[in-house]
């Protein structure tokens, strides 16, 4: 099969099906909707660092045969695999590290396909192509973050670099209800779920909507939420109120919003997409604080979505060991790196090896730490 590699100005600007075509739909980040309301609300493109430069391969046809979510990198925000490091070592090296080529999902620690398609040869052509704009343009590198697990080799097999990172995800093997979840931990984790659970909700209303129950205060209120904690934790908030209004208009029956409300005043917030599996906890936000309500709204709630929906994992974000006692068990992550430099890529690759050991010491004593009681 004939195959042409292009690289696009935009996933906007591709249609829909043939984009949604290349992905079984199970993930709601790499989904035509989401990549594209990116741009549309300026959320990405000029004045972000962020310049959306999607991979294209077509066949013989001109059919979309194949497709990653690219984009130029002139910094390293938004993306949860932390290379700051490599970056300053390389420009003290007397190089230029930015701008770099991400296969990503802007702003988005979610494991997911990262390579877009049914052919394998031509998942493999966009893994040569990000190599050829590298070459091509010069730039020192080419990064594909938060792979899914099963295309991690296809990275591997063409020499890039693996890096590992850990998430705390919950599993829901079958459970009734919450009781049934908290019957599994041990007893002091059990009450101590039970006293977090009760704090929080005390004297407070706690709702869950989606679709088109959720109203324009309601989405409001959620990016007034997190534009507040955005503005803590970043400096800036990466997405726009543009961003959260195309939300509400294409893709409102994927996303749940967790509202806790004083009276009739909602004063926190948080977020969720549903996938076809799982369970994504996305942004959150609180207007005052309140004891233990970050994780009522964010893990405890997610789990109830979750048992209620049949839903088989709840991915809460990137980080957060406090998670391991809330039911939220450590999962690897992994990315991939494509270094121009030979001498580069070596000192980068003992990085890596040193950090991965650490990684396996930390995971071992993770694993030793889980809230469940013993068979």
């Amino acid at each position: 099969m004939t195959l042409a590699l292009s690289i696009g100005s935009g996933i906007a600007d591709i249609p829909a099906a043939a984009w949604d075509a290349l992905h079984d739909g199970g993930n709601p980040f790499v989904t035509h909707a989401f990549l594209a309301l990116l741009e549309i609300s300026d959320s990405v493109g000029p004045g972000t660092g962020w310049q959306a430069a999607p991979l294209l391969v077509h066949d013989a046809g001109g059919t979309l045969a194949a497709a990653a979510p690219a984009y130029l990198k002139g910094h390293s925000q938004g993306e949860y695999v932390f290379d700051h490091s490599w970056a300053d070592a390389w420009h003290r090296a007397g190089g230029e590290y930015y701008p770099k080529l991400q296969l990503a999902v802007p702003f988005t620690p979610v494991p997911g396909p990262r390579l877009l398609g049914h052919d394998g040869a031509a998942l493999d052509l966009l893994i040569r192509g990000a190599e050829a704009v590298v070459a091509g343009n010069n730039l020192s590198s080419a990064h594909a973050t938060f792979v899914a697990p099963d295309q991690l080799h296809r990275f591997t097999d063409a020499g890039w670099l693996a890096r590992r990172d850990v998430q705390f995800h919950f599993t829901n093997p079958g459970y009734r209800d919450f009781d049934d979840f908290l019957s599994t931990l041990t007893s002091a984790r059990r009450k101590q779920l039970r006293k977090e659970r009760a704090r929080a909700q005390a004297g407070l209303t706690i709702e869950n909507r989606t679709g088109a129950a959720l109203t324009t205060a309601d989405w409001d209120a959620m990016w007034h939420f997190y534009q507040d904690t955005g503005a803590r934790k970043w400096g800036r908030p990466y997405l726009t109120r543009a961003a959260f209004a195309a939300m509400a208009d294409t893709m409102a029956d994927d996303i749940i919003i967790s509202l806790a409300y004083d009276g009739g005043t909602p004063i926190a917030g948080a977020m969720h997409f549903v996938g076809r599996d799982t369970l994504y906890g996305r942004y959150w936000g609180a207007g005052r604080d309140v004891p233990f309500l970050h994780f009522e709204l964010c893990y405890y709630q997610a789990i109830d979505i979750a048992i209620a929906r049949g839903l088989r994992t709840v991915e809460a974000g990137a980080q957060g060991g406090h998670k391991l006692a809330r039911g939220y068990a450590p999962v690897a992550t992994w990315s991939g790196h494509h270094i121009a430099d030979a001498g580069f890529r070596r000192a980068v690759a003992d990085f890596l090896e040193r950090e991965t050991a650490a990684e396996a010491a930390e995971a071992e004593w993770l694993g030793q730490h889980l809230p469940y009681r013993h068979p």
